[in-house]
């Protein structure tokens, strides 16, 4: 059958769609903007539904409302209501770094079935998961069922996120704005003084992996004025639009794909999705490529930039918990700090404000408190950045260690965090 046969076969209601989804198999949706959502609030109502998990990641939405015992939910990468809802144990949380979220997947999910947003059809019979190809292409090119919901919303984008109508067992038609990032709150001083000291940081030819936030759209609004940068990252952010239009980005650097930012997804307004609709000039490629230690070791002069909640005078730093509330997860910050060695000329940075709750605690502290999970590891740690300056402790000892991140910390704390060294012997 051509493509338009195929199209007409396999367009189905989203009742009927769902039925494909056999008891005891594993459901698996990408992250953010490529989440299908009609097709997931459908497994609220699914009465087939017996032993099943269902793998999500960051998800923008409400977490579903299923008995465990239908639908045992575990998150990869925690949202908004992911967190309350993992607080509450209703979900589970499973522990990854992002680049080895496929493999780890392919090992433990059962009849994976991978349920995605995808823009329509082209007449090749190709659909483009558009924001995405993250963890659920490698699933893809696996054998796993592949359920759509085709969105003509979704930005076309091009890369290594092509699906043929061939590869997949059926779609929906569920033609709605995309999730969009939250605006991102207006700069503070603290932010423009992190900008401007990770900027002193890069260079002219850099290739940079940079994410999104108050913090990151500072650095960006630093480097207009560079040139011959190339973008090699794990999301797109929306400030990286106002780089390209400063002439700042060749990607003439890059070696995954000279010419051309590389990415595994993206998320931002609908300005970013339509600078990402056919832009030849971005090409997106699966988390376990993007991230992959083994594969960014290529990538000369590569500079990663990722936020923390805090960092201890050993340098571990955690970024996944806020006091006692789990926040977020790995990620790709521990694929892209140890990338940084390996690069001829890298640079890994961390970036944190030096204090919390109106400067009245610090996030230079002692030690991490007990159960406090470690992101990235005090060997893999390079340059940690607050608004107080850079420190610099890939190479330093302990006791320089805890000097270098004291200089940087707030300073009407410097001098209890001089005696807790002190008392720990590291001073």
């Amino acid at each position: 059958m051509n493509p338009t046969q195929l199209y007409r076969q396999k367009h189905r209601t989203k009742e009927d769609v769902i039925t494909n989804i056999q008891p005891e198999s594993d459901i698996i949706t990408p992250i953010l903007a490529g989440e299908p959502g009609a097709l997931m609030k459908q497994l609220e109502t699914y009465d087939g539904l017996e032993g099943n998990r269902l793998f999500q990641m960051f998800t923008t939405r409400d977490v579903l409302d299923v008995a465990p015992d239908k639908l045992k939910i575990i998150s990869m990468f925690m949202g908004v209501s992911e967190r309350k809802a993992f607080k509450e144990g209703k979900i589970d949380l499973l522990p990854n770094h992002f680049s080895d979220v496929p493999k780890l997947l392919k090992q433990i999910a059962r009849n994976p079935v991978v349920m995605a947003v995808a823009s329509p059809m082209d007449s090749n019979g190709y659909f483009s998961l558009g924001t995405n190809a993250d963890h659920t292409i490698p699933l893809i090119k696996e054998g796993a069922t592949v359920l759509l919901e085709v969105n003509e919303y979704m930005p076309r984008t091009y890369g290594e996120n092509q699906v043929h109508i061939s590869d997949i067992t059926g779609f929906i038609e569920n033609h709605q704005p995309i999730p969009e990032a939250p605006a991102t709150p207006e700069q503070s001083e603290k932010d423009k003084m992190i900008g401007e000291h990770v900027a002193s940081l890069i260079e002219n030819g850099d290739t940079l992996q940079i994410g999104f936030g108050s913090i990151p759209n500072a650095i960006i609004d630093n480097l207009k004025d560079y040139r011959n940068l190339s973008i090699h990252t794990e999301m797109i952010p929306e400030k990286i639009i106002a780089l390209y239009e400063s002439g700042a980005v060749t990607n003439e650097n890059n070696p995954f794909k000279q010419g051309k930012m590389t990415a595994t997804f993206a998320y931002g307004s609908r300005e970013l999705y339509d600078f990402l609709h056919e832009n030849e000039n971005v090409y997106m490629l699966p988390v376990n490529k993007t991230n992959h230690v083994g594969q960014l070791d290529s990538a000369n002069n590569l500079v990663t930039v990722n936020a923390a909640v805090e960092v201890d005078f050993l340098g571990q730093v955690n970024s996944e918990m806020v006091g006692d509330m789990y926040w977020s997860s790995t990620g790709g910050q521990a694929d892209f700090q140890l990338a940084s060695h390996l690069s001829d000329g890298g640079r890994g940075v961390i970036c944190l404000h030096s204090t919390a709750k109106g400067d009245s605690i610090s996030k230079i502290v002692p030690s991490l408190n007990p159960g406090t999970p470690v992101t990235t590891s005090k060997n893999d740690v390079d340059y940690i950045v607050t608004e107080h300056g850079i420190a610099r402790l890939r190479g330093k000892t302990i006791r320089e260690r805890t000097k270098a991140l004291i200089d940087i910390a707030h300073p009407m704390f410097r001098e209890e965090l001089t005696f807790e060294a002190k008392k720990m012997g590291y001073l």
